[in-house]
């Protein structure tokens, strides 16, 4: 049996990660364990790999994630020794054949599965806002179709509406017809003729729908495909030349990261965020420096944290009197990212009540963010020994949580069940989770 060839590319990024062998393997397996391939490896499979076994093809890519988290920058699979992955053609098509494989995998049950079993990545190759802008040329035109404003309102009114029916029943009612109406709609729009001003604010329209797509996806836990259409939305943001609308999807990415507990990653983005939109007006400047200083406590920079929440405050005091729709921070966002912060230094009392004003602000439309971030401060609550108070709370997202079809609201009466368990010799607690019972099948 010939010998192999020790991985040396692979040892020294095992020696720059501090890992031992049990611990590199243990990473491993939690990444696998993340997107639901539960994987058994141990210390004697990454001293086989060191000395030149290969992973298994599905691995590699769960191997080179787990490495790039704890390095915290990109791990290619020529930096770890391994060969070049198996080519797939949605990686070499343009913008528009990209967006129509991406909503067709979505809208088809067959495929759904491939998109939404992939992994949220740390590693994801973000595109600057130079390469997106030159990525124009990617979308065709075609000569016999051609586009006007009213095409592009008509794009810009339905990716209202969609969002509009997300806020209030969810993303798993909405996302299905957002990515048919992509794939039907949008995709031909963008591949017909028309004038400059058509056709950019086509590009604009599709980047913001693209990128409430991907937040549908993230309601659901599908956050692998979330990040292909963050992915789809900047580069229709760049080939517009929309600098607005490629900020927003990076504040996306920046929540969606942070919100699975990769802070710094989530900083790294946020501002990249504030980056790009330096000249944004006050509303737009407080959206971005709001997600700043969340993202800014989670890595423990305090003093980064408190300015760029100043920012926040201060950009709301001389914000426009309307919400606008694209980049829209209201008083409930900028409550809940005071809260967020206190939270992460520890002044728990004062977090609580800012949570509290941020439920207490909270349009009546937003019936899915009503459900979740009540079960988020009803456990704060609970967590500050307020038992009648978190129950009350988990009540009013009960009455809410029926019609609502996310993810997310599962997740959140899911914990509520396991929180509220222990305290059923109450008798708020136990009428609670009766309650809760045959709505969660507990």
């Amino acid at each position: 049996m010939a010998q192999r060839t020790p991985n040396c590319a692979l040892r020294r990024l095992f020696t720059e990660s501090g890992w031992s062998l049990d611990q590199c393997a243990r990473a491993v397996n939690r990444v696998g364990t993340e997107i639901g391939r539960p994987l058994r490896y141990n210390e004697s499979a990454v001293h086989h790999w060191l000395g030149g076994t290969l992973p298994r093809e599905p691995v590699r890519p769960i191997v080179l994630e787990a490495f790039a988290r704890q390095l915290n920058r990109p791990v290619t699979h020529a930096q770890a020794g391994f060969p070049a992955p198996t080519v797939q053609a949605s990686e070499f098509v343009g913008t528009l054949e990209g967006l129509v494989e991406l909503g067709s995998m979505d809208v088809d049950p067959s495929r759904r599965g491939l998109l939404g079993a992939g992994l949220f990545s740390v590693a994801l190759t973000i595109p600057g806002w130079q390469d997106v802008v030159a990525r124009a040329e990617g979308i065709r035109t075609a000569k016999s179709a051609h586009i006007g404003m009213s095409d592009v309102r008509m794009v810009a009114a339905m990716s209202e509406r969609v969002s509009q029916l997300d806020d209030e029943f969810g993303g798993r009612y909405a996302r299905p017809m957002a990515a048919s109406f992509l794939i039907n709609t949008v995709a031909p729009a963008l591949g017909a003729g028309g004038t400059e001003e058509a056709r950019m604010a086509l590009r604009s329209a599709a980047s913001i729908l693209c990128y409430r797509t991907g937040y549908m996806a993230v309601d659901e836990g599908e956050h692998h495909l979330a990040q292909q259409y963050y992915l789809k939305a900047l580069e229709l943001a760049g080939a517009a030349n929309d600098p607005f609308a490629y900020s927003t999807t990076l504040r996306g990415m920046s929540v969606q990261a942070i919100n699975l507990g990769h802070g710094a990653e989530s900083l790294r983005l946020a501002d990249a965020a504030g980056a790009v939109s330096p000249q944004a007006g006050p509303r737009m400047r407080a959206f971005l420096a709001g997600q700043q200083a969340h993202a800014a406590a989670r890595t423990g920079d305090r003093a980064g944290a408190l300015s760029h929440l100043r920012m926040a405050e201060s950009a709301m005091e001389r914000a426009e009197t309307q919400v606008q729709m694209w980049g829209s921070y209201s008083a409930t966002a900028l409550c809940y990212h005071t809260s967020q912060v206190r939270y992460e230094f520890g002044d728990k009392a004062r977090a609580l009540r800012a949570m509290e004003e941020a439920d207490r602000v909270r349009q009546s439309v937003y019936q899915r963010d009503r459900v979740h971030y009540r079960g988020l401060l009803a456990e704060r609550q609970l967590e500050l020994g307020h038992l009648e108070a978190a129950c009350h709370t988990w009540n009013l997202a009960l009455d809410d949580y029926p019609s609502v079809k996310s993810g997310r609201a599962d997740d959140r009466m899911r914990r509520m069940a396991a929180f509220i368990r222990p305290y059923r010799k109450n008798a708020a607690a136990r009428a609670l989770y009766e309650r809760a019972r045959p709505l969660l099948k507990v």
